[in-house]
């Protein structure tokens, strides 16, 4: 058949295609199908345990809608690298988020329209962009130790997640938009509280079999509207700053200095290059995962370091011989800590922020040794074979010294199969810029405050809860800051 394809990868060597309907999974209910077996916050937990139950392809179904759920790392990568042409983003995500008034950016674009944006997006995110915007980026590090540093001499225990959410909306405004925001030191009021109300609304809405908040609001369905209008005034003050700045440097439409810039530039070059809905999507995703992916990362690798104290010491050992001071730091020597980083990429391995990534197949294909048709939702789970022992010995045990092979900087064999950032030509644009504002507040808080506690409220460990990222539920942190001769010596 002319629309039908197929994948072709190890595992369905030498075996018979099997049909989507013929699958093992879990058995669901008349019209709502599998949908209250998952539970608020841990449907990732729901799906990674019906893997365990049903193997590496298993089929559920929410509503009508029907998914596949794969584990197999070669199958993952596999279908990534399909995008756009063989799979993209649930229409769903598309839908849900101009329902609730808001344009999609990147993110949840397909087709054309992704691919006129993600130019762009890549080209502001590069290597070279992001090392150039290290002076500000030090500013806003500055910014999360004074916060810090205040909660210390009081003795005060730290919201961890809320303030490293304040530190990464503050960093992402400067680099994509060019505006200079202050969340860490300003006052309550600040863009994170309204995020966090519109990405769970934002995952309910795409996992629910049927479209209740039409017809039955809850507490946070009747909020909603306001945290959304806060949002659209906040992305509609930024690109209006953006144009100003440009009416004034007429330069920066020939050589934009950010994302922003490039988007309103390649708009007034070229006709159709990028709408201004475009745009204000685009401003709305770079908020969207900008703040929260990176922030949960860094909680996560906070709490998993206090958690081993080996490898908590030996990372706080690589951070102050590298530098005493904050004033010290420059990209070379953020660059240099190669255990540091390798925490980051094991915290990533156990705790990734993004554990699951949905792709409606587009046409029908086959993925391993299953057949399915177009419009089947594939439910890829990337955390089953990073937790296989197959692949890392001692899987639940955190040791960063397996992203350290043979004294190379990071493992390849083990990148294969860990993708927190994704993958194909969908893999996060912002991964650079993710990786150094994890090592640069990592840097600061290793170097200039020693950990008391990290810890939820009853001692336990936090739970996960998925809201289109997952985040660490509860999590506090108190720290005792390092003297002055401590640090010189």
């Amino acid at each position: 058949m002319a629309n039908q394809t197929a994948i072709e990868s190890s595992p369905a060597v030498g075996r018979a295609i099997r049909q989507f309907a013929d699958l093992p999974g879990p058995r669901g209910l008349p019209i709502v199908g599998n949908i209250l077996q998952m539970h608020q916050g841990r449907a990732h937990q729901d799906v990674e345990a019906w893997a365990q139950r049903y193997g590496p392809y298993f089929k559920f179904r929410l509503g009508s809608r029907h998914f596949l759920g794969v584990t197999d790392h070669e199958n993952l990568i596999t279908v990534l690298r399909d995008r756009p042409e063989g799979f993209r983003r649930t229409v769903r995500l598309e839908q849900v988020i101009r329902e609730m008034g808001m344009e999609p950016g990147v993110f949840a674009a397909n087709g054309d329209a992704w691919r006129r944006q993600r130019r762009l997006v890549m080209s502001a995110f590069d290597p070279t962009h992001v090392r150039a915007y290290f002076p500000t980026l030090l500013t806003v590090t500055r910014r999360l130790h004074r916060r810090w540093q205040a909660a210390a001499a009081a003795d005060d225990s730290i919201d961890l997640r809320a303030d490293l959410m304040r530190y990464t909306v503050d960093g992402v405004a400067g680099l994509a938009f060019g505006s200079e925001i202050n969340t860490l030191e300003g006052g309550s009021e600040v863009i994170q509280n309204h995020l966090d109300q519109i990405l769970p609304a934002i995952f309910r809405r795409v996992l629910a079999p049927l479209p209740y908040w039409r017809y039955l609001k809850s507490h946070a369905d009747r909020h909603l509207p306001e945290s959304v209008a806060a949002i659209n005034v906040a992305v509609q003050g930024f690109i209006a700053a953006a144009r100003k700045r440009m009416k004034g440097n007429p330069e920066l439409i020939d050589r934009p200095s950010n994302l922003l810039e490039a988007m309103i530039a390649a708009a007034e070059r070229e006709s159709g290059a990028v709408s201004d809905a475009e745009i204000a999507g685009n401003v709305f995703t770079m908020l969207l995962a900008g703040e929260d992916t990176t922030a949960n990362t860094l909680a996560w690798l906070i709490w998993l370091l206090f958690k081993n104290p080996p490898a908590l010491e030996q990372c706080r050992d690589e951070v102050r011989r590298t530098f005493a001071e904050l004033s010290s730091m420059t990209p070379e020597s953020i660059a240099s800590l190669d255990y540091l980083e390798a925490c980051a990429n094991e915290a990533m391995r156990l705790k990734p922020v993004a554990p699951t990534i949905l792709n409606e197949a587009l046409r029908d294909t086959t993925i391993g040794d299953v057949r399915i048709k177009a419009g089947t939702i594939v439910w890829l789970v990337l955390r089953h074979d990073t937790l296989d022992e197959r692949f890392f010995p001692n899987p639940n045990a955190f040791e960063p010294r397996r992203w350290l092979a043979a004294g190379v900087h990071g493992s390849d064999s083990a990148k294969r199969i860990a993708m927190p950032f994704g993958g194909g030509p969908r893999i996060c644009p912002g991964r650079y810029l993710a990786l150094l504002e994890i090592k640069m507040a990592m840097a600061m808080l290793l170097g200039q405050f020693d950990l008391k506690s990290v810890a939820t409220s009853d001692e336990r460990d936090p739970a996960e809860y998925l809201a289109l990222t997952m985040a660490p539920v509860g999590l506090r942190m108190r720290v005792r800051e390092r003297q002055q001769e401590q640090r010189s010596n």
